[in-house]
């Protein structure tokens, strides 16, 4: 099979490992960069644009296609799934379509359309200036949260608990919206939807991830992990657990909200990523993205769920239904944590053989090369990487997990050498009872 994967702009090297992946599962593939560097993808199938426009996109992977007549497009950054929307409709490839990648993209359509399906959300408005933050934050009732409608990997996102804070945390944002790599790393010409600011009602309960699937009528929840961070005032501090915690009832409810979701952003055929929050009691939808989780979340899926979700961008970007089953746990034990720092410019991180090597060592990655600039809340949210463990038992991976990160030695320029650790401060996260593999545990369609 002949693919085509894109970026309008590079995102460095963050998705290379993704695209060895879909070389090792046997895709032929291609790789289109608007802007991006020399070498990174063997020159016999590998093109730079030279250009963020997306004509100028269209019109590179349409002759690139009249060459090698592609069997699919597809992007695994979340600044790329409208540019894959927009290519795999001029080049007549199966796709998602424009209109629904724009849903899926853009928060604020994201929420007027489960809106109108009905679906469980928070309270939403998009504000045009500080007032009509506060006028929000008053009418919803404190905490509230504040987030950009077309950010990524919770930049400028945050938990407003009082009116002088949103005025600072209002700037914050305002500020961040000019310069937000997920924004800037778009496509140029594209009508993305409105630019500007949420704010939304609290959620209170726990928080899961999903990676899912829409096939015409059917959605599937192949995998499912629990976030057990301890929040501050931003969400950032990413823990995953699983298997998950989530009885039976309670996933067949995440199933049907996740389906109604879909079906509103207008899916019929998509690898999805959806987070999912409860509050008094019940499921309500966060998010539903078009591409599967980042941080390892692949590779959690396969091993914790035996769901790939990198195949499935690769069957679904060619018009075939991946190999897929409703969520049943293998009954591996994970736990994995976004490797967190102070800002600064980074020096070197160094991830010892004793940790990168270990058989229980899932994932150990660092994304943040020398050089890089770490920007963290209110200015940013960088991080520098990711880890992830596996074992037999909440508890065993709990104590690898602090254990291995206590290894990790940061060094930012500048500043004394310091070392990663578990982000959840003084507290512990506490496992509830995890689901048992079964058989229906998908709920209703």
């Amino acid at each position: 099979m002949k693919l085509l994967g894109i970026e309008a702009r590079q995102n460095a090297n963050y998705y290379h490992s993704r695209y060895e992946q879909v070389r090792d599962f046997g895709g032929d593939l291609f790789v289109l960069n608007g802007i991006g560097e020399a070498d990174y993808w063997p020159a016999d199938r590998y093109r730079v644009v030279g250009s963020q426009k997306i004509d100028d996109i269209i019109a590179a992977a349409r002759a690139w296609h009249a060459e090698n007549q592609f069997d699919g497009v597809f992007s695994f950054s979340e600044s790329g799934v409208m540019t894959v929307a927009a290519v795999a409709e001029a080049l007549g490839l199966p796709g998602v379509g424009v209109e629904a990648a724009r849903n899926s993209r853009n928060k604020l359509l994201m929420r007027q359309a489960h809106e109108r399906g009905g679906v469980p959300r928070p309270r939403f408005r998009y504000v045009a200036d500080l007032d009509e933050a506060l006028a929000a934050a008053e009418e919803f009732g404190y905490p509230v949260v504040l987030k950009p409608t077309l950010g990524a990997a919770s930049n400028f996102v945050f938990r407003i608990d009082e009116p002088a804070e949103m005025a600072a945390r209002y700037h914050d944002a305002i500020d961040g919206l000019k310069r937000m790599s997920w924004y800037l790393m778009e496509a140029d010409g594209l009508d993305l939807g409105p630019y500007g600011l949420l704010v939304e009602s609290f959620l209170d309960g726990r928080e899961f991830l999903c990676e899912a699937l829409a096939w015409d009528d059917e959605v599937y929840i192949g995998s499912i992990v629990d976030r057990v961070t301890v929040e501050g005032d931003t969400f950032d501090d990413d823990v995953h657990v699983a298997p998950t915690s989530l009885t039976e009832a309670e996933l067949a409810e995440v199933h049907r909200i996740v389906t109604g979701a879909a079906h509103a952003q207008g899916l019929r055929r998509s690898v999805m990523h959806a987070e999912i929050r409860f509050h008094e009691g019940r499921p309500h939808l966060l998010e539903i993205a078009i591409r599967p989780g980042g941080g390892g979340l692949d590779l959690v899926a396969r091993v914790t769920a035996d769901y790939c979700p990198i195949r499935a961008v690769m069957d679904v970007a060619r018009g075939v239904k991946p190999r897929v089953q409703h969520y049943r746990p293998t009954g591996v034990h994970m736990m994995g944590t976004c490797l967190i720092s102070g800002a600064g410019q980074v020096e070197y991180v160094t991830v010892p053989p004793e940790v990168s090597q270990s058989d229980q060592t899932l994932m150990a990655k660092i994304t943040a090369a020398p050089g890089d600039v770490i920007r963290r809340p209110p200015e940013g949210n960088n991080i520098l990487g990711f880890l992830i463990v596996i074992g037999t038992s909440f508890e065993d991976v709990k104590n690898r997990l602090e254990t291995f990160a206590d290894k990790i030695d940061v060094k930012m320029v500048g500043q004394p050498l310091t070392r990663t650790a578990t982000p959840w401060g003084r507290q512990n996260p506490v496992p509830t009872a995890a689901v048992q593999p079964a058989e229906e545990v998908h709920g209703a369609a």
